[in-house]
């Protein structure tokens, strides 16, 4: 009588702190937000000016600035995987992902050092990109382990919310200093810097370490142990798969931006707001859409995010114009990040085992972004050789049907857990394996 009062006791003291929690986001995450908004300022500060500082202030030919935006944007895939590998082994996930971030702040240095030399330019840029790529899969493994299960879309929102932030600030900070200080870069690389340093502090002081995250079950025997082998998880495989199909057909922003200037025939000048508008976008759309997959699975506002894509598409090609077709195209970007970007974290999180979710993330982000840089090559090819028309032509249907192929790739098996429903507690004996589900919600 005793037990049965107790248990029952304990149980409504659960559900008690279920209803309490619910709706929040936890510490380790907001802290983790922060710290992208610091960074994400400091790196977009950079972004901005690059191609004004490499073409105007250094006066670059097209081929070596070509060369030198191809190893900012592709770098990062190189080293994901090292960088997962590396947080996963003893739960150094806030080391590693620190070190990523200390990396890009002094690449800022860098730039300032280099001077006008290419290869040393060339040698801070991919210095900046090998500390993201370093740091993305272990802090986002922070986040799914400092989160409850079904709260992961909406850590992960809030999360991009606030990374997407400090997206926004970068830039006008970047083009307030150059207007104060008449087009000096090296104050801009100065304050990136410091924005830089600021963030790895916030890491360092309001982040926990792993004696503050979860302890990740011990490894079951027949688990896999490298970071490829995690594609033997049936679910994880799918979401693997689902992401790299529908990143071979997504076309660049880059351009989807241009072929806006070229149909609405705008100033030059107007270029660099544009990828601000999309980002607007998505920092209004980011926590709804991961409060929307918690309640719905998250299959459901991933796959719809790319029809926001492919209506983008659609409206390029059609003899769309004026402000229509600006406002609907960057609109329908920042919705297709919004339900996306940190949706499909949050999708693939429950088909990894805890001790390996940092390299899981990583092999879901380097298939993906290598998936991304095949459709760039394409899309550009296509447009030289067949033109504008026919490439979004070929986008279009590759879009459609890489959706349908997605679709059934995550098809659910399981029901997502009702809102309320506790989650099932895993088993008492430690030495019983837990297998990853094979459901995706």
């Amino acid at each position: 009588m005793y037990l049965a009062t107790t248990d029952a006791v304990a149980t409504a003291a659960e559900r008690g702190r279920a209803r309490r929690t619910r709706g929040r986001v936890t510490g380790p995450v907001l802290a983790l937000g922060a710290v992208s908004l610091v960074t994400d300022i400091s790196s977009e500060m950079v972004a901005a000016v690059l191609p004004l500082y490499f073409v105007l202030g250094l006066g670059l030919s097209p081929l070596a600035f070509g060369f030198l935006d191809g190893l900012y944007n592709g770098a990062t895939a190189v080293v994901r995987l090292l960088g997962g590998y590396a947080a996963d082994r003893g739960g150094r996930h806030k080391l590693v992902a620190g070190s990523g971030y200390l990396l890009s702040a002094l690449s800022r240095l860098g730039l300032l050092l280099a001077g006008g030399a290419t290869a040393g330019i060339g040698a801070a840029i991919a210095a900046d990109r090998l500390g993201k790529g370093v740091r993305t899969a272990p802090r986002d493994a922070l986040i799914s382990l400092s989160s409850p299960p079904d709260g992961l879309g909406r850590a992960f929102g809030v999360h991009r919310a606030m990374d997407t932030t400090g997206a926004l600030l970068g830039p006008l900070a970047a083009f307030a200093l150059l207007w104060i200080t008449a087009d000096a870069y090296d104050a801009v690389f100065v304050v990136s810097f410091c924005f830089g340093l600021f963030g790895v502090l916030l890491l360092v002081a309001f982040v926990p370490g792993r004696t503050a995250l979860p302890a990740p079950p011990a490894p079951a025997t027949g688990r896999p142990r490298k970071a490829l082998t995690l594609l033997r998880v049936p679910a994880f495989r799918r979401v693997c798969a689902a992401a790299a199909l529908l990143g071979a057909a997504t076309v660049g922003d880059a351009f989807l931006y241009l072929l806006l200037q070229r149909r609405l025939d705008f100033a030059e000048s107007w270029f660099p707001l544009l990828p601000l508008g999309t980002a607007a976008v998505y920092l209004l759309l980011a926590v709804p859409a991961g409060r929307l997959a918690d309640r719905v699975g998250r299959r459901v506002p991933f796959l719809a995010g790319h029809g926001a894509l492919l209506a983008a598409y659609v409206l390029l090609l059609l003899p769309t114009g004026g402000r229509p077709l600006l406002v609907g195209v960057l609109l329908a970007l920042g919705v297709f990040y919004a339900t996306t970007d940190g949706v499909l974290m949050a999708l693939a999180t429950p088909c990894l085992p805890a001790e390996r979710r940092a390299s899981g993330m990583a092999v879901l982000q380097t298939g993906q972004a290598l998936s991304r840089l095949v459709a760039a090559a394409g899309f550009g090819a296509a447009w030289t050789l067949w033109g504008v028309g026919a490439a979004l032509a070929c986008a279009v249907l590759a879009l459609s049907v890489a959706g349908a192929g997605a679709a059934v790739l995550l098809r659910p098996t399981e029901r997502p857990p009702a809102a309320g429903q506790p989650q099932e507690r895993p088993a008492a004996e430690p030495s019983a394996p837990t297998k990853p589900p094979e459901g995706i919600a």
